[in-house]
């Protein structure tokens, strides 16, 4: 009887390699954050079952285990795993060097019978080009900011890459995405994608200024997984995925009365759309600006303040938070009133966001 295998690597191949690169040759820490992964591992697990896979083999990336060659990995996946047919997307390479690509590993599939090779053609609508060593650049401007080469000639372009010394990248690639987070671009990287992107943490105590001024915030711990957009205020929704102690939600649930009605037991089923523990939120990464020269606070802090009044207390909740649009960059205020006057602008944009 035939099952499927999703198989993933952990760490990301390109985190082994680049602390490899600048650090002599050495593994990365164990505990090392990875701040370039677009999802945590938990997310990519939970978009796998979704698709029904059978079984999910995450293989441990070392540097020794880079230099194993393609032939040697293959062998593993069929003599233990009993692999009949391979499925690769159409630029995959794997092995030392990167030799096992799919031409390569063809004629092995073809010479020794043992299995089949299907190729994926993943490779999306082409071609865009990013900055080869792109930063983060918080917008100026209010709303969603747009491609800064939409309408541009062919001159404007060539100029464009060059000023910025881009290099070709696949749209469907998480070094695209990376990029137009990094410039804000929130709508254009949720399209592809395919859903809104989001970051995990646990919600921890902070200055709760914002409960003196009326917008009280689900603050999230410096240990945040997933990819970080830009500093600035955008729309989202903020989903509560349940306590981070040993109980179970089930537990939890007798106490806070949603889940008498409701199946919180799962988190797929606190992600849908219509779930009780998941609210339309305005949500600001940054250093507080208006604050910070008084508290000498310059920490980059993500902060969601739920627009509903039907939200809990989440401390120590761990939750998700989802970026559906950008709303404006930080600003430093000359007010605690102006800030709040801007803050009830902000509200009024992520209800017309989300509704």
């Amino acid at each position: 009887q035939s099952f499927s295998v999703v198989v993933l690597f952990d760490p990301r191949p390109a985190l082994v390699h680049g602390y490899a690169a600048k650090n002599g040759g050495q593994e990365p820490p164990a505990d090392m954050v990875d701040t370039q992964a677009l999802t945590s591992m938990q997310e990519r697990l939970r978009a796998i079952d979704k698709l029904g896979v059978d079984y999910t083999l995450i293989v441990h990336y070392t540097l020794a285990f880079a230099a194993k060659s393609y032939r040697f990995f293959l062998g593993q996946m069929v003599g233990k795993l009993g692999m009949r047919t391979l499925t690769l997307g159409s630029d995959a390479a794997m092995g030392a060097n990167r030799a096992g690509d799919v031409k390569a590993i063809e004629n092995l599939a073809l010479a020794t019978g043992v299995f089949q090779l299907e190729v994926v053609d993943d490779r999306g609508p082409g071609e865009t080009r990013v900055p080869a060593n792109a930063q983060p650049v918080m917008p100026t401007g209010h709303g969603e900011p747009t491609d800064p080469l939409e309408g541009a000639s062919k001159a404007e372009r060539r100029a464009w890459s060059k000023k910025n010394q881009a290099k070709p990248v696949r749209v469907w690639s998480s070094t695209n995405v990376r990029y137009l987070l990094g410039q804000g671009r929130i709508k254009d990287a949720d399209a592809i994608l395919g859903h809104p992107h989001a970051v995990e943490g646990i919600v921890v105590h902070g200055e709760e200024r914002g409960r003196t001024i009326g917008f009280p915030t689900a603050n999230l711990s410096d240990n945040v997984a997933g990819y970080l957009p830009v500093d600035g205020v955008y729309a989202g929704w903020l989903v509560d995925l349940g306590s981070k102690t040993a109980e179970s939600d089930h537990a939890e649930a007798a106490s806070d009365g949603i889940s008498q009605q409701f199946d919180s037991s799962s988190v797929d089923a606190r992600l849908a759309d219509h779930s009780p523990y998941r609210w339309p939120a305005a949500i600001s990464i940054g250093t507080k600006p208006t604050f910070n020269e008084a508290t000498g606070m310059n920490d980059r802090v993500v902060e969601a303040y739920a627009i509903t009044d039907d939200w809990l207390d989440l401390y120590d909740h761990q939750v998700r938070v989802e970026f559906t649009g950008f709303l404006r960059p930080q600003i430093k205020f000359d007010s605690a009133q102006d800030l709040i006057d801007e803050l009830k602008r902000n509200v009024e944009e992520t209800k017309r966001i989300t509704a």
